[in-house]
């Protein structure tokens, strides 16, 4: 059977070329690694059953209670050899502030989960092409916290044998912390190297400072950290090292999520097709072509 002809208006007949379709051999590993629209009811379910399996490994870990309190007391004497054992002082201070350091109890339960929540619903609705990125970033970054979870046991400064700490939480009679007064029972009171207080609060602060163009909404991102830094060691849950501890986590989540998407969540582009739309450029070609800002 022969091609179809048209007839031209000179009266010529030209043979009709159709175009060829050239099937998609990229495999699903590709399709994993591309940017696509996410779907809300997969990342509530997967955001939860996340945080069930962390919370259910953390306390899993044995509470290697002697262990925690000889490194409690390694990580202590190293702060004093450097110079920087500002722990007790910032918690003995703060304390004799009681509107100040009850707010600061109440801070460290919450916020910690309401911010992180909070930047995962904006980067959802804002930033769909980069959602998925930031959340490899933030999980990788939890995934790793509970190796050393398990590694290398650390009990927190108010949990030490006669440091002169102060549980500001019993101190006050708050709920400031899981690992404190009538939910001790409930959380590892072992498992504070390293403070995932400041490795999700880095994350949320850097992809809000990354993300947002509005100048006071960057400067608080970046003040977000910094006020959990204060809290966390007023507070005397966790030395300033077990912060250190914490930015490493968050260095390893960055790196697992650039090199599964070929770049850092800003560097992606900010919307993407939906799951019903034929898939668009790689991330690379995306940011040749100047997609993300």
């Amino acid at each position: 059977m022969g091609e179809p002809t048209v007839t031209s208006p000179e009266g010529r007949e030209e043979v009709v070329r159709h175009p060829v379709t050239v099937p998609d051999r990229r495999g699903p590993l590709y399709r994993l690694r591309t940017p696509r629209r996410p779907r809300l009811w997969f990342e509530v379910l997967l955001i939860a059953v996340s945080y069930w399996t962390y919370s259910l490994i953390r306390n899993a870990v044995p509470e290697q209670k002697h262990e925690a309190l000889r490194n409690a007391d390694r990580v202590w004497a190293l702060e004093h050899h450097l110079g920087l054992a500002v722990e007790q002082s910032v918690n003995h201070a703060v304390n004799s502030v009681t509107w100040l350091i009850v707010g600061m109890n109440y801070y460290y339960a919450t916020l910690h989960f309401v911010v992180t929540l909070g930047v995962l619903v904006w980067l959802y609705r804002s930033h769909p092409g980069r959602y998925a990125a930031a959340r490899t970033v933030l999980f990788a970054t939890t995934a790793v916290a509970l190796v050393g979870y398990y590694l290398y046991p650390l009990a927190p400064p108010r949990l030490m044998n006669g440091s002169g700490f102060v549980d500001t939480v019993l101190a006050h009679r708050t709920w400031g912390s899981m690992a404190s007064g009538d939910l001790k029972n409930m959380s590892n009171q072992y498992a504070a190297m390293p403070s995932m207080h400041i490795g999700w609060s880095l994350w949320c602060g850097l992809t809000l400072f990354a993300l947002v163009r509005v100048p006071w909404v960057r400067v608080l991102s970046l003040l977000y950290p910094v006020l959990t830094l204060v809290v966390i060691v007023a507070t005397a849950n966790h030395f300033w090292l077990d912060a250190v501890g914490g930015v490493l986590c968050l260095a390893f989540g960055c790196a697992v999520s650039a090199l599964w998407y070929g770049a850092l969540p800003q560097r992606l582009p900010r919307t993407v097709p939906s799951r019903t739309e034929p898939p668009g450029p790689g991330p690379s070609r995306a940011r040749r072509r100047g997609q993300a800002p």
